[in-house]
């Protein structure tokens, strides 16, 4: 597979620079893998096509507020350190500002907090940096002194921070740089309308790292090197996963996180194991699946593996129209963009 046949032309005025209001009012176009039918529709008329056969998988991850601006002890010059990956209880793989003047054991201090960060190493993608608090104490210390990271083309990276969550996020599982962000599109009173129409809805976990959005940057994408990310079930979840799939209820996976959650923990027999571990499992046409029947995502940028993952799932001609009618129809894409179902 060649990395050009992953390519598309976006017109910048497409890329949403904020939320749709409400969350739900987003456009959403569906595609018929098979046919490549297309239907122009609106979020909250998912309403319309689901019902009890249909589980819906989330990922109840939240966004920590990544981006870290602080002071080094001995020289009171600013710098910024952006939590990238989890590696143990109080260290992070992060990135960091200026990369000169943070080398290993320099300590960072941070304005109206007691926490400090030591430097303790270079690694593949900055420092690694380990923090006086950990914890339930650290998240709390970041939720006060930290910015939410917002993707770099979201030109005003602080005024919808807020809405840069899902509304079904757990607290007690922080650990992502950037949201799920095709369950964005849910509010609280659609979750309800679902539940109520008897559609099922299971949570699981991967924390979203920086690398999800990085561009493939050699040609032949079979040798690209994927990136690393935490991936969690529950043993009840996947209990009744397993369940619902044995008795052919239709899997939905909202936003491609939880497509590499399922698969990652998916067997050849097609049942899902409980579970914690890294992944980097990367999906991209020819990938023989195993759980997942059908997608709830965003329109993903241009040689990403995001992209590639969904023209795995559906035909990538379909896929390839089926941009190019939301190009043409004034589709928003992107993190705060209109939203795509591959049934």
């Amino acid at each position: 597979m060649k990395l050009t046949d992953f390519t598309y032309e976006l017109p910048k005025e497409r890329i949403a620079q904020i939320p749709a209001e409400p969350r739900d009012s987003s456009k959403l176009l569906i595609l018929d893998k098979e046919t490549g039918q297309v239907e122009d529709k609106i979020f909250s008329d998912i309403l319309e096509y689901l019902g009890e056969n249909d589980v819906l998988v989330v990922n109840k991850t939240r966004v920590i507020k990544a981006r870290l601006k602080g002071t080094i002890t001995w020289t009171d010059k600013e710098c910024e350190i952006f939590l990238h990956k989890q590696l143990w209880e109080n260290s992070w793989d992060c990135l960091v500002y200026p990369g000169k003047k943070l080398k290993p054991w320099v300590v960072v201090s941070f304005t109206g907090t007691d926490m400090t960060a030591t430097i303790e190493s270079v690694s593949e993608k900055g420092r690694v940096v380990t923090f006086s608090h950990e914890g339930i104490e650290f998240l709390n210390t970041v939720e006060g002194i930290g910015e939410t990271p917002l993707p770099p083309y979201i030109k005003n990276s602080t005024s919808h921070s807020e809405r840069y969550q899902t509304v079904y996020n757990d607290t007690e599982k922080s650990g992502s740089v950037a949201a799920p962000t095709a369950g964005l599109h849910f509010t609280p009173e659609l979750i309800q309308r679902l539940e109520d129409k008897w559609v099922i809805i299971e949570k699981v976990l991967l924390h979203v790292g920086l690398g999800t959005f990085a561009n493939v940057e050699i040609e032949d994408i079979t040798k690209h090197h994927m990136h690393s990310e935490y991936i969690e079930i529950d043993k009840e979840t996947a209990e009744k996963l397993n369940s619902y799939k044995n008795k052919w209820k239709r899997i939905i996976a909202v936003w491609t996180t939880s497509v590499r959650t399922l698969e990652s923990m998916s067997d050849i027999s097609g049942q899902v194991r409980h579970g914690s571990m890294d992944t980097q499992i990367f999906i991209y046409p020819w990938y023989s699946w195993k759980f997942v029947d059908s997608i709830i995502t965003n329109f993903h940028l241009p040689e990403s593996t995001l992209l590639m993952l969904i023209s795995s799932f559906a035909w990538q001609e379909h896929i390839k129209k089926a941009y190019e009618h939301a190009v043409d129809s004034e589709y928003r894409f992107f993190s705060f963009g209109d939203a795509m179902w591959i049934v």
